[in-house]
């Protein structure tokens, strides 16, 4: 049975999650989403609901409105380290969705590593 792209993203998406929830103790998820145009991350409390920390491509600040690739993902990284960090979240599980970990999304991971965050 042959599946589109679309269906095997959602398969992928589904299983790290499963198995992130499985050993997630507790711990805040690092999840980041990829479009074409721009990337986005957000810690988020899945206990209580909430996110605790966001960054995105398409804030001003960061320098890199509208630009999707690995040196926007290392700012968008070391920004969400920092802001993680001003809101106490030391450690979290890293939620690449059903992106594959290469490119843009392990600079992202390697920015937040270096800024503080351990996962």
């Amino acid at each position: 049975m042959a599946l589109n792209k679309r269906e095997l993203f959602q398969k992928r998406r589904l299983r790290v999650r499963n198995k992130l929830r499985k050993i997630s103790d507790g711990r805040p998820r690092l999840s980041v989403h990829r479009s074409s145009k721009n990337i986005s991350v957000q810690v988020i409390d899945d206990v209580k609901g909430v996110t605790l920390a966001a960054a995105s491509s398409l804030e001003k600040d960061l320098g890199v409105v509208g630009k999707n690739n690995l040196e926007a993902a290392a700012k968008i990284g070391a920004a969400i380290a920092e802001r993680a960090k001003k809101a106490g979240v030391e450690e979290v599980i890293f939620d690449r969705g059903g992106f594959l970990f290469h490119g843009k999304i392990k600079a992202l991971a390697d920015a937040a590593r270096e800024g503080g965050l351990k996962f």
